[in-house]
């Protein structure tokens, strides 16, 4: 038969290669979507159609999934998109001044398309790299750490000669783990295996009690005692139990979980199977922030290593029955993904939308059944119990606080990095050792955190004291603590996830009062409205984010008026100034919702 006679193979389309490889599954919509977009630049309309057509689910479902997360895009960004990170360490080190010269050298403008089509130049939340920054993501998946004014210029040539990021200088892209302090999660691992090992010959209920005997409490920023939330799991009824992995660390000024991911993902997979073998889990998931996705190849080269040596798949370690393997799912950018029930919902291919409690995950996880969410430290700290026991961990630390807790470190300090201590740690210690000089206020725990001045650094961390989910980030004499807030609302703002009225208008009232009193047209009486604001929030919201919005422009006004009374003036209503045309969106927004409505009123 001559060659020109066989029947030609057409290639596929790249949407439905990638609904083969899934299986057609729609709870895999948000991973389709994110390599559709990796393949094709952006998403358009025809094929979120065609894929909505595929899985059996609605064009709305569909375009509401793509528009919900802020790295899907339903329209042309260009083959270069540049997102410059938007942290207040990153602004501290100039990223502003950095962003225009990009923008001033391309020709384009902040937010837009270049005519050309070519390229765009936008800001993106915190990118985990507060420690090397100025820092920016190119398409999603390239990141490039300590920007300078000579790098930027490098950067726009290379763009407009069009050379693919894969070819910029390598050093460009190195991300550096900086541990500047370590102790026990820091510092020597158990062998792969070894925690696995242990685990097995307690057996799951000796285990479990030696981590109720550990006082581990969840170091995500909740705390809820992991011995816990694993025995309501293990007792739930479901035809499955899933064991998740929370690596979706946007809380800006954090950055721990990005080098135990790096440099520690065996002890941290180690903990992940040893949940698993508590709770009784065959499936594990770790839901891996968009702005790391440049850690999943040698995320999955080490999980297929550990398949190879006998620590996941079929008959774990030769125990019959011990079946458990991991998948790695890629976030697209949504902080609210970081609550366990968003997370969740994205998991399934929706929405990154807070649920409604009860029921919670344990009981009603994951398809509907029990599931056991935590995060990254907290899986490590696991396979530390396992090896050295309970007794052990339990005599670090505080009564109510057991064990180590890893700092994140950024701001106005010489050495920025990761310092992990024993819970009941000293604030001021922790400031003595990251060399920082003169300052004036410590975030911790990130914007949804805690703000201290000077006269709290002898406070302690500690669930009892100053809890926190890892962030430490350090501002010096010369920083303006409206600034920092202001900062740090528009974060809110831009990442609300939309869903209740407080919150979606609230956030957005927030950052509209400041933006005012930072043109030098606000008067006290717009402080006083910033105190109704946090009061209506923190009541009313439907998960966290709204409730915590409001946490850093509380403490800064309690603690530095000052900041604040250097931006009023005695006018009440200023020519040009439209605060209702600004806000007419929020005004249609507040509907029948009595909460909406006091939002509203806020605005005369």
């Amino acid at each position: 038969m001559q060659a020109s006679s066989l029947p030609s193979r057409v290639p596929l389309p790249s949407w439905q290669s990638l609904l083969i490889r899934y299986g057609n599954n729609p709870h895999a919509l948000v991973q389709i979507l994110s390599e559709l977009q990796a393949a094709e630049g952006w998403l358009p309309r025809e094929q979120l159609g065609q894929i909505a057509e595929a899985l059996g689910l609605t064009l709305a479902h569909v375009q509401g999934v793509a528009g919900f997360y802020r790295f899907f895009h339903t329209q042309p960004v260009g083959s270069y998109r540049v997102l410059f990170s938007d942290n207040i360490t990153d602004r501290m080190a100039g990223s502003e001044a950095l962003l225009q010269q990009l923008c001033r050298l391309l020709h384009v403008e902040p937010g837009q398309l270049r005519a050309d089509g070519r390229v765009s130049v936008a800001t993106t939340s915190c990118t985990g790299l507060c420690d090397q920054g100025p820092a920016l993501l190119v398409n999603h998946h390239q990141v490039v750490t300590r920007l300078t004014p000579a790098r930027i210029n490098h950067i726009a040539a290379l763009i407009e000669q069009n050379i693919p990021p894969e070819q910029w200088p390598a050093d460009w892209f190195r991300v550096d783990d900086q541990i500047r302090l370590a102790d026990v999660k820091l510092g020597a691992q158990p062998a792969p295996g070894q925690g696995i090992a242990a685990a097995l010959a307690r057996g799951p209920q000796a285990l479990l009690d030696d981590i109720k005997h550990s006082k581990l409490r969840g170091r995500g920023g909740a705390g809820y005692a992991t011995g816990t939330k694993w025995q309501l799991c293990r007792n739930a009824p479901g035809q499955a139990h899933y064991v998740v992995c929370n690596a979706d660390e946007g809380e800006p000024g954090t950055f721990k979980d990005r080098v135990l991911l790096t440099s520690y993902a065996d002890t941290l997979f180690e903990g992940m199977t040893i949940g698993a073998f508590v709770v009784g889990a065959k499936r594990g998931l770790v839901y891996l922030r968009g702005e790391y996705r440049y850690l999943l190849e040698p995320l999955q080269a080490v999980l297929q290593r550990r398949r190879e040596q006998g620590l996941l798949g079929v008959a774990i370690q030769g125990r019959a029955g011990f079946d458990f393997d991991i998948e790695i799912h890629i976030g697209a950018g949504a902080y609210v993904c970081g609550e366990e029930s968003a997370l969740i919902e994205s998991l399934e291919g929706k929405r990154g939308t807070p649920r409604i409690r009860p029921p919670v995950p344990v009981e009603h996880g994951y398809l509907g059944q029990p599931t056991t969410v935590n995060n990254v430290e907290t899986f490590c700290a696991v396979t530390h119990i396992a090896v050295n026991g309970g007794a052990w961990w339990a005599a670090i630390g505080t009564a109510q606080s057991t064990g180590t807790k890893i700092h994140s470190v950024s701001g106005d300090c010489e050495r920025p990095g990761l310092y992990e201590y024993p819970f009941g740690t000293r604030i001021g210690r922790i400031l003595e050792d990251c060399g920082a000089r003169n300052t004036q206020a410590v975030q911790v725990g990130g914007p949804s955190g805690v703000c201290l001045s000077v006269s709290e650094f002898n406070r302690r961390i500690a669930f009892e004291d100053v809890p926190t989910a890892g962030a430490f980030m350090v501002f010096d004499r010369s920083r303006d603590m409206f600034e920092v807030a202001r900062n740090f609302a528009q974060f809110f703002a831009h990442e609300s996830c939309g869903f209740c009225t407080p919150c979606r208008v609230g956030t957005e009232l927030v950052v509209r009062r400041m933006d005012k009193l930072a043109k030098g047209y606000g008067s006290s009486d717009d402080v006083q409205v910033l105190y109704e604001l946090d009061k209506l929030m923190h009541g009313a919201t439907h998960c966290g984010l709204g409730a915590a919005a409001c946490n850093p422009l509380r403490d800064t006004i309690a603690k530095f008026r000052p900041a604040y009374e250097r931006h009023l003036t005695s006018l009440h209503f200023v020519p040009g100034f439209d605060m209702d045309a600004e806000l007419s969106q929020a005004r249609l927004a507040t509907g029948r919702d009595d909460t909406g409505a006091h939002l509203a009123n806020l605005e005369n």
